[in-house]
């Protein structure tokens, strides 16, 4: 059979074997309009007084948003309750993490038609720039909390995010808007170096240590919360809103992304496919989330090939740096282990696939780039599922992850 597969501005199409095993997030039913969805979450919201209420009186309200790399449909929240943060005089300040501030074209995806109004009153958030942060003292786990001095500072905060499933995190959307959205560079830093704990992986919160210790970043902010939380489809439509008190509003939407992202299996495939659409398919280190997802449904000795533009390059290059100074993935890891930089955490999850499995990329990166990172660069697709079934001899089983970062394969 043959399939089309999300890349870049357009699609690759690729022959498979009738028996390949097409893996999606599962179907989820919407009648309302996404407006309609999120206006009535908006009006119902978990253990929270109205938005009309919460806003009522504020002075220096702040509103704090996702940037480019997320699906988040900002902009049609802000279609929803525009007219009532512009009346209030709501700042926006966008939780870039560590990652670079949005261009403008990204600043354009984010507000979409409420651009022009909201623009000149938003910042960026710059885990690097010390003066612009607060000690606010460490997390159970150590974790020195320094956060941006604009979200202690507001008298009311609210938090529009997306909730999908996060590779170490469990989870995105609730309370990562604090911790990594708006923290210093040091405290991310800290919290991802709990990633490399065995318990920090795509759907858990209890026991997770980096889920935990972003909950205890939440003690410090004084400010009344709001939160607006949504849940996408394979289509990026939204399925699901919920508003409200922050904890409540993300629990809600971490059940509703489990129904549509959690795909059981009833075994692993010696081939996989796994695409990273956009805007995960920016560069690779937000694609890396594809190869994770995709290879618990690889089986041992076999083949996960990654279907990602990687645009923009590699992401911030220290990960790759780290896995270009080791010959293996055993010694990649053996340096991990020797000594952490924020980072490394996405190179020893490179790692311990490539330990395990083999894996190509079809990408935009040159050859040398990806062979850093332990990946074999191919320029057809085609060609390198033929040769990997091949590889693999009579009878193998290929798999497509259509939408590799956020779908979550189960194995039964």
């Amino acid at each position: 059979m043959r399939i089309d597969l999300p890349y870049r501005n357009g699609n690759i199409g690729v022959e498979l074997p009738d028996d390949a095993q097409i893996i999606e997030p599962n179907n989820r039913t919407v009648l309302d309009s996404p407006t309609e969805l999120i206006g009535e979450a908006i009006g119902n919201p978990f253990d929270s007084p109205s938005l009309d209420r919460f806003l009522d009186g504020a002075k220096d309200p702040l509103v704090i948003i996702n940037d480019g790399t997320r699906p988040t449909p900002t902009s049609v929240v802000l279609d929803v309750i525009g007219d009532r943060l512009e009346a209030c005089g709501a700042r926006f300040i966008v939780a870039t993490g560590a990652h670079r501030a949005p261009t403008e074209d990204e600043y354009r995806f984010i507000f979409g038609r409420n651009y022009e109004r909201f623009r000149e009153k938003t910042e960026a958030h710059d885990a690097r720039r010390r003066e612009s942060l607060v000690f606010c003292g460490t997390t159970r786990a150590g974790t020195p909390l320094w956060l941006n001095r604009q979200v202690l500072e507001a008298d009311r905060i609210l938090v529009i995010g997306s909730v999908e499933p996060h590779y170490f995190a469990g989870y995105t959307g609730g309370r990562k808007a604090f911790l990594p959205g708006v923290a210093g560079y040091e405290t991310i830093q800290a919290n991802h170096k709990l990633a490399l704990e065995p318990k920090a992986h795509s759907l858990a919160l209890d026991e997770n240590p980096v889920h935990r210790d972003m909950e205890d970043a939440l003690s410090s902010i004084k400010a009344p919360v709001f939160s607006i939380m949504t849940v996408l489809d394979k289509d990026q439509k939204v399925v699901y809103c919920t508003s409200g008190d922050l904890r409540a509003s993300f629990m809600a939407a971490a059940r509703s992304a489990n129904e549509v992202f959690a795909v059981p299996l009833r075994r692993r495939f010696d081939v996989v496919i796994s695409v990273a659409r956009s805007p995960m398919d920016i560069n690779l280190y937000q694609a890396q989330k594809a190869i994770d997802n995709g290879a618990l449904a690889v089986a041992d000795g076999g083949e996960l090939i990654l279907v990602a533009s990687c645009w923009d390059g590699v992401g911030d290059s220290v990960y790759l740096d780290l896995l270009g100074s080791a010959s293996t993935p055993e010694e990649a890891l053996d340096k991990i282990a020797a000594g952490y930089k924020l980072g490394y955490h996405k190179a020893a999850k490179i790692a311990e696939a490539a330990e395990r499995i083999r894996l190509v990329a079809y990408s935009e990166l040159d050859g040398a780039t990806l062979k850093k990172a332990f990946i074999e660069k191919t320029d057809s697709l085609q060609e390198s599922v033929d040769t990997a079934l091949a590889r693999r001899g009579p009878g193998a089983k290929v798999a497509i992850l259509t939408d590799g970062t956020l779908t979550v394969p189960i194995i039964e």
